[in-house]
């Protein structure tokens, strides 16, 4: 009865409850930089394309200078750009 009557007053008392502890915040900018500095670009098919190398401009026989992007996702070496 002992044991009961215990159990129950400490239960009902405020401050006997187990509290958790705060939640430390957590910072989201980390997960931004995980794409390994490539930038998005939009490409003369009209598709966005995420490359990771320099824009570069080649010499094209029938258009003169094209602008690419280089080491694009998808084992894509170039991919010309829409200026």
């Amino acid at each position: 009865m002992k044991i009961l009557a215990t159990m129950l007053l400490s239960l009902t008392l405020p401050g006997a409850h187990l509290v958790p502890p705060p939640r430390v915040p957590v910072d989201h900018s980390m997960k931004q930089t995980a794409r390994k500095g490539g930038v998005w670009y939009f490409a003369e098919s009209g598709h966005a394309v995420y490359c990771y190398g320099p824009v570069m401009y080649i010499q094209d026989p029938q258009n003169g200078l094209t602008r690419v992007a280089t080491f694009c996702q998808g084992d894509r070496t170039m991919v010309p750009l829409k200026d």
